[in-house]
């Protein structure tokens, strides 16, 4: 087996191993906390690598995108959770492991293919302990994982097809500066 040989994709294993092991083992609540130390520690990672900024305007873009999308749906029946309640399309959680685990993938872990692997399935655990919890099916979890990983990928100053994103950062750097 090839273990990591980096001081980041030891850091990142590290978080990964304590975010488990701290609290309760109940699927759930073990995807409500990775939920969050995904995106935290890619925003460590972005940090060190001198791009906090542009991750952070990633995930401001992608819970706008998460929570207009959910309130534009109102009633739609794609929009209804398997437990009755609304605002479900797509999920929140989901998108934003994802675009964590994106940023992680590309951006801290490269040649690192085990960790890497390890940071995409526990993505996917957040996906998957949404539907176990009866708060998303399938669709909703394929949704949320397909925007946070295009607006991780597509919504880069450096992107290829960037355009949008330079247009987002100027709009942000407007806002920095004040309006003259």
């Amino acid at each position: 087996m090839n273990l990591p040989k980096t001081w980041k994709t030891k850091a990142v294993l590290a978080a990964l191993i304590l975010t488990f092991a701290i609290g309760s083992k109940d699927v759930e609540k073990l995807g409500d906390r990775f939920q969050v130390a995904l995106p935290v520690i890619a925003l460590g990672c972005s940090a060190v690598n001198g791009q906090f900024g542009d991750f952070l305007l990633r995930y401001v873009i992608q819970l706008g995108v998460v929570h207009g999308s959910k309130h534009a749906l109102g009633d739609a029946p794609v929009n209804i959770r398997p437990n009755g309640g609304g605002l479900g399309m797509p999920s929140g959680h989901t998108a934003t492991a994802a675009l964590g685990a994106s940023n992680l993938v590309h951006e801290c872990l490269a040649g690192s293919p085990w960790v890497q692997g390890a940071v995409i399935l526990t993505a996917g655990f957040v996906g998957g302990s949404r539907i176990e919890a009866g708060k998303h099916d399938i669709w909703q979890v394929l949704a949320g994982a397909l925007a946070g990983w295009v607006i991780d990928r597509g919504f880069r100053k450096t992107s290829p097809r960037g355009a949008l994103a330079r247009l987002f950062h100027r709009v942000a750097g407007w806002f920095g500066r004040g309006a003259t």
